[in-house]
């Protein structure tokens, strides 16, 4: 297996511009502060987690008990009830979202889906996929899910399941919905039967470190959790892990007797060098190491809103967000900083990486092109 000089060339100016363009993003929550030197050499193993992490298989080129590892450390930190948890290393967020979905489709395959507007524009997709009749919420301000139209919205359907699919820190502004707060509606409404799954792609890996810690996992009244792997934790390749109950796993479980192993996850195949990432992280670093990274950028996304406000910038946070929201930045500075832009507005995630150093020079980028700051 040998390249030609022109195919070498060609590798070596995508990885001088993709070393370049990392330096400089700031618009999207991706860490880069990992160092994976151990892992090198299974890239040469075909490692390949089939089937459900918690059963032998025929194949034994696997991670899978490194996949358990990460999973166990999830599910306590998630608080998951005793004896009554499952859970798998995913592709990313949007799979574990498709996965809990699933779960509650079919233990209510007659509930309604029940999510606000600002939920990530894969939901809209998954719900399609899975043919689940659904209703769009509208969202505060900050981008929470509005409890009181919520509220109104199930009034009107109560002879019918909820589904609720909440959003664990939204896209643009990193708003939490508050699951004791929405329990408290679905109990007024006298709901015997409801699903709730948390998207808590960045802040599922944060959350459980912070003061006051937000309403979102299973002591919460969560069903199903999402986590992305590759936001807070980091990752060279995109991964997520998604937990749920037991009970509502086993429901679709089904044994394939070529792999010897049980079909409980979406995909036949699985990545099985990703829980080593994953695993490698949450052992290198521990819990301690874990909540100072969270830390870190708390105290970088405070600096980051107080130095913008300074300078005359319209920056807000959501309470405990590691996310700055301020007006729409001129296109040649959502360019340099890689910025994510909608509705007017930009932002800037202040992951582990980001330095104050950087976000001096963004500030300074801004204060260079008024015009975008009106």
């Amino acid at each position: 297996m040998t390249l030609s000089t022109s195919d070498r060339a060609r590798l070596q100016a995508f990885l001088e511009n993709t070393r370049e363009n990392t330096e400089s993003y700031l618009g999207y929550p991706v860490s880069k502060d990992f160092e994976f030197d151990d892992l090198v050499e299974f890239l040469r193993y075909p490692l390949n987690n089939l089937g459900d992490p918690f059963s032998d298989s025929t194949w034994r080129v696997d991670s899978r008990g490194f996949e358990r590892d990460v999973i166990t450390f999830f599910a306590e930190m998630l608080r998951a009830p005793e004896n009554d948890w499952w859970g798998y290393v995913t592709n990313g967020g949007t799979e574990g979202n498709l996965y809990g979905l699933y779960l509650a489709r079919e233990l209510l395959p007659k509930g309604i889906v029940y999510y606000s507007q600002d939920t990530h524009y894969s939901v809209a997709k998954n719900l399609h996929f899975l043919g689940m009749r659904h209703i769009m919420i509208r969202s505060q301000k900050n981008g929470e899910i509005d409890y009181d139209d919520l509220r109104e919205t199930l009034r009107a359907r109560r002879d019918i399941p909820p589904i609720i699919f909440a959003n664990i820190g939204t896209t643009m502004t990193e708003a939490r919905d508050d699951l004791k707060k929405i329990n408290n509606i679905l109990d007024e409404m006298a709901f015997s039967q409801r699903y709730i799954h948390s998207d808590a792609a960045l802040c599922g890996g944060m959350a459980p470190f912070m003061d006051p810690r937000p309403a979102f996992d299973f002591a919460d009244g969560a069903d199903s959790i999402s986590i992305s792997g590759h936001k807070f934790f980091g990752s060279p390749i995109p991964c997520g892990i998604v937990l749920a109950r037991k009970c509502n796993v086993d429901r679709i479980a089904r044994s394939i007797s070529y792999i010897g192993n049980l079909d409980t996850t979406i995909t036949g195949s699985r990545n099985g060098f990703t829980p080593l990432v994953l695993w490698h992280t949450i052992k290198s670093l521990g819990k301690d190491g874990l909540a100072a990274r969270v830390q870190h950028s708390l105290d970088t996304a405070s600096y980051a809103e107080t130095q913008m406000r300074h300078a005359g910038i319209s920056a807000w946070r959501n309470p405990g967000a590691i996310t700055v929201v301020f007006p729409q930045v001129a296109e040649s500075v959502k360019q340099k900083w890689q910025l994510a832009t909608a509705n007017g507005e930009s932002h800037v995630i202040c992951m582990p990486n980001v330095t104050r150093e950087q976000i001096d020079e963004l500030i300074e980028d801004m204060l260079a092109t008024p015009v975008a700051n009106k």
